[in-house]
């Protein structure tokens, strides 16, 4: 290991709660990855994505919440990650607390940004199947893609579709998101 790497600091919990709050980051592996401002697209997937999935829970009435960014999410019992994802469903009242997810949520969604892919298709997708998070969308604006991750099944298969689809949540029974509309 070289010196440079043997001297980096190793952040926690702490350190991520202790930020600016002009600051936004998420805290993967006791290293922050700083995060942008997202653009009017992504934002605008995100609002509609959050009403629709909000709207079918209410009408169910069912246990799980929804909560869009920023909404900390400290996926293991170490301290040293804490991610924001989008859009995050936990139906396990037990795992909320008043710093937001403690332990793995139902469902995760990440909206593409440029600066942010391969952080979202690689290192958030590692992190969220070894948490145990049990499905997980990865919405690219630019290729109006949707990848979606069922990992209730330790089943690491990508099912791809489009925006000119209508796509079945695994998590729910009923629910049909028709990414047209959007």
């Amino acid at each position: 290991m070289s010196q440079a790497l043997a001297e980096s600091p190793i952040f926690t919990e702490d350190d991520y709660y202790n930020l600016p709050e002009n600051i936004r980051a998420e805290l993967i592996d006791g290293q922050f990855y700083n995060m942008s401002a997202p653009s009017r697209i992504h934002q605008e997937i995100l609002m509609e994505l959050s009403g629709t999935i909000r709207d079918y829970i209410r009408t169910k009435k069912g246990p799980c919440k929804i909560y869009p960014a920023p909404f900390a999410v400290k996926l293991f019992d170490r301290d040293t990650t804490i991610v924001e994802p989008d859009i995050t469903v936990v139906c396990d009242q037990n795992k909320l607390t008043d710093r937001g997810c403690s332990g793995a949520p139902d469902w995760v969604i990440e909206i593409i940004s440029p600066s942010t892919a391969s952080h979202d298709y690689i290192r958030k997708l590692k992190l969220y199947s070894d948490a145990g998070v049990r499905e997980y969308w990865i919405v690219n604006p630019l290729t109006q893609t949707v990848l979606v991750y069922f990992f209730e099944f330790n089943d690491l298969k990508v099912q791809p579709y489009t925006f000119q689809e209508s796509i079945k949540p695994n998590i729910f029974d009923d629910l049909w998101i028709d990414f047209k509309e959007f």
